[in-house]
């Protein structure tokens, strides 16, 4: 069954709407940050991340962003090009502001963080006034970052884009993508996640963000409890993302479907989700099963984690059909499913 209908007559599959960054991971991993000495620099931010997986996978996508007017701009401007990403609309800040910087630490296989360098941050400064409608209007569907929600007027450029994407019948998918960093209290986000939430087509998050979204309901902190509540404002698919436990997607139609990890070898803990949610999307854009499109979310993530990269190791489809297929010669036809 079909949960969302995408108009096969629009340009693009999809525009996001958020941060572009650089991310620098260590070579020397499996030490903390603080005795890391070298770096690889990559395209960053989750918004990003999800575009170039999609591009990897053949669609056509577009972006909504600021970025920096330096070199480091330069860098994500070109390795977006050169994946065939649109930036028409990667507009350059004009008063200084510097792309966001996020260096991580991959401390060992199952433990790493991120330290982020995010003031007066280029993407945050995205304006209602860069949001074209008959841009907007050219997409199959609106992506909207969680973090482009944290500060004006990236704010109410988001706000914008979100009730243009409604008023031309774009579905919405809301990646809540929380990261601490630039929000005031938990208040605060609060109140405009759920804003957007509330109008979303697809909801993307882990149990820790659905609880940041829903902290002035009074929903009891379940899945099953979050899924019915934004189904009942909008929601055609609501997703819930548990990391090694996998991940559920609830329907609209009372359905659940229930995903796990593939059996890799891991790198690091960071990267699966960004993965995760452009071959997802993939699947749902292609009009797959809701299952087939868990799996194949659930594939990506998982050679995402195994690798050093994030954006610039997103997969093929091929890539991601031979991995399917070699871990279920390996490890059983069911090895990700329920």
């Amino acid at each position: 069954m079909k949960y969302i209908e995408f108009d096969s007559a629009k340009k693009y599959d999809l525009i996001p709407l958020g941060r572009i960054a650089v991310d620098f991971n260590p070579v020397d991993y499996y030490c903390p940050l603080s005795e890391s000495t070298t770096f690889k620099k990559y395209l960053g931010g989750s918004p990003a991340n999800i575009a170039v997986g999609l591009a990897r996978l053949g669609k056509k996508i577009g972006f909504f962003a600021k970025v920096s007017d330096d070199s480091l701009g330069d860098f994500v401007v070109n390795f977006f090009n050169n994946e065939g990403i649109d930036t028409s609309h990667v507009t350059r800040c004009k008063n200084g502001e510097k792309i966001g910087l996020t260096f991580t630490e991959i401390l060992s296989e199952t433990q790493s963080s991120i330290l982020m360098y995010r003031n007066d941050a280029a993407d945050l400064k995205l304006e209602a006034q860069d949001i074209d409608e008959d841009y907007l209007k050219q997409s199959k569907a609106l992506l909207i970052s969680g973090t482009a929600l944290c500060e004006s007027p990236s704010r109410e450029a988001a706000l914008k884009a979100l009730e243009l994407a409604i008023k031309n019948k774009v579905p919405v998918v809301f990646d809540i993508d929380y990261r601490p960093y630039n929000w005031k209290n938990a208040d605060e986000i609060a109140i405009y996640y759920s804003a957007v939430a509330a109008k979303a087509d697809i909801i993307l998050g882990s149990r820790e963000e659905y609880d940041l979204t829903e902290k002035l309901t009074a929903l009891d902190g379940t899945d099953k409890a979050s899924a019915a509540y934004w189904q009942g404002k909008n929601a055609k698919i609501v997703v819930v993302k548990h990391g090694k436990d996998g991940s559920t997607a609830y329907t609209n139609d009372g359905k659940s479907y229930n995903i796990k990890p593939f059996p890799v070898k891991l790198l690091k803990s960071f990267g699966g989700g960004d993965g995760y949610a452009s071959a997802f999307l993939y699947g749902l854009l292609e009009g797959w099963d809701i299952m087939d499109a868990l799996e194949f979310g659930s594939a990506s993530a998982a050679m995402l984690v195994a690798s050093h990269a994030c954006s610039l190791d997103m997969p093929t489809v091929d890539a991601v059909k031979e991995f399917i297929a070699k871990e279920k010669a390996e490890y059983g036809e069911m090895v990700a499913r329920g």
